[in-house]
């Protein structure tokens, strides 16, 4: 069965000139940089951090998940 590319662009990125997906992009980039410039640096690093923890959670549950398959095939 073949699996939907997904990428950054959105769904619609393989139907949109490729100028008309440039200047969505830069507007998403632009956007970003005004609303991060209006939140002070100290929040973009716990968000970062708090981002990162997030992650190694999930990759706790994931890795918890596996060897719990590991386990039950070994019994």
């Amino acid at each position: 069965m073949a699996e939907a590319k997904r990428s950054h662009e959105g769904p619609w990125a393989g139907h949109l000139p490729e100028d008309t997906r440039e200047h969505l992009k830069s507007a998403r980039d632009e956007f970003r940089k005004s609303v991060e410039g209006m939140l002070p640096p100290e929040f973009l690093e716990h968000r970062r951090a708090a981002r990162k923890e997030m992650l190694l959670a999930a990759r706790s549950l994931i890795d918890h998940a596996l060897k719990r398959m590991d386990d039950a095939g070994k019994a």
